[in-house]
């Protein structure tokens, strides 16, 4: 294998790629790149088992073949070369040699039939969607993922494909997310769980374009085929949980706040609030939202903003955090919070719009 390519080329694909490569790993190969060296240029692979990113990158290609080689130590190695300088790669026998300028480096590496193969399983279905807007559903939605949950469903985004819609659900059990977008998707519902670390690098490899993206899936994968970039993600096997029974159905009591003030003064009361439980209370007497935390230390904080609502004296506590999440995934200068008593879920929608929907539960203070 020889090739020659600018520096510059080589290291845009394989700092995407690293990404997906895990730094502690139980088979050495996988902390390496699969470079394949082709006519047409060079294919560089990363994966963890679970997550597979292909990037193409053009290169004058002397002799053909293919081999891995440490992912991380390549990249640090393209970043520590000048700018624009011309890299020399060729391969002797079981080591890898780089020539750049006044530079030479030589890499150990593992040959690439050790590299585990993709899995070309055949396709069931392919969706066109606004890549734009689909990193814009999963930015609303994502953060709401559970983390490390014994109940792996939850450990991902729900994404379903609907007629003419495609909608995120993220649920960690004491919150949810979801978000619709339109689409120009046909057929009957088809659901799928994408796990935490391929919602990850999708947001990373989309643009904010309005570009159609082709969205593949196929038996327990998803694959997204972009011009240079390939990224192919596993599925969660699981049943997701109804989380249409979760979303509050519409009441006539709400209140209306404007989402700058609520968040600045969640984020100030917060600053007192007990460390472990992260909670507040909100009190809505007439034309006043009031917001109060207290902690072990008998410190209080007490903020006052204006608000238009429906309820007597209500009194209901909240996880800061998550109110500040959802908050902060909302769209418009107004926000409104719908819940029948301080026991109740809680819905929080702009006032504009309902494309992003987002429930908090209650916290006993």
């Amino acid at each position: 294998m020889k090739f020659s390519i600018q520096r510059e080329a080589l290291l845009a694909p394989i700092a995407q790629v690293v990404n997906v490569v895990e730094r502690r790993q139980t088979l050495p190969v996988l902390a390496n790149f699969l470079i394949e060296a082709v006519d047409t240029g060079l294919r560089i692979t990363g994966t963890d088992m679970e997550v597979e990113l292909v990037a193409r990158a053009r290169a004058e290609v002397a002799q053909t073949g293919s081999i891995t080689v440490p992912a991380r130590k390549l990249v640090d190695i393209c970043r520590a070369l000048p700018e624009g300088v011309q890299i020399n790669v060729q391969l002797n026998q079981d080591k890898l040699a780089l020539h750049a300028g006044r530079s030479r480096f030589t890499l150990a590496t593992l040959p690439a039939s050790e590299f585990p193969s993709s899995d070309q399983a055949e396709s069931l279905q392919t969706y066109s969607v606004p890549q734009g807007r689909l990193r814009w559903l999963m930015e609303k939605t994502g953060f709401a993922m559970a983390h490390q949950d014994v109940r792996h469903y939850l450990n991902g985004l729900l994404l379903e494909f609907r007629e003419g819609v495609v909608r995120a659900v993220a649920t960690d059990g004491h919150r949810l997310a979801l978000g619709e977008i339109e689409a120009g998707t046909s057929g009957e519902v088809r659901s799928l769980i994408v796990p935490r670390k391929g919602v990850m690098e999708l947001n990373r490899v989309l643009e904010d374009s309005d570009e159609a993206l082709s969205l593949v899936v196929g038996q327990g994968f998803l694959r997204v085929d972009r011009e240079r970039i390939v990224l192919t993600t596993k599925l969660i096997d699981g049943r997701f949980p109804d989380y249409e029974a979760v979303v509050p159905i519409a009441t006539d009591q709400s209140l209306v706040a404007d989402r700058g003030a609520f968040v600045h003064a969640l984020q100030r009361a917060a600053i007192l609030s007990n460390e472990k439980y992260r909670g507040v209370r909100l009190e809505m007497t007439p034309g006043l939202l009031r917001i109060i935390a207290h902690n072990p230390q008998q410190e209080e904080a007490t903020e006052e903003i204006e608000a238009e609502h429906t309820y007597e004296n209500l009194k209901v506590g909240f996880n800061v955090n998550y109110l500040l999440d959802a908050l902060g995934s909302i769209d418009g200068d107004q926000v409104r919070l719908a819940l029948r008593d301080a026991n109740s879920s809680c819905l929080v929608t702009a006032t504009d719009n309902e494309a992003v929907r987002q429930v908090v539960m209650p916290l006993k203070l």
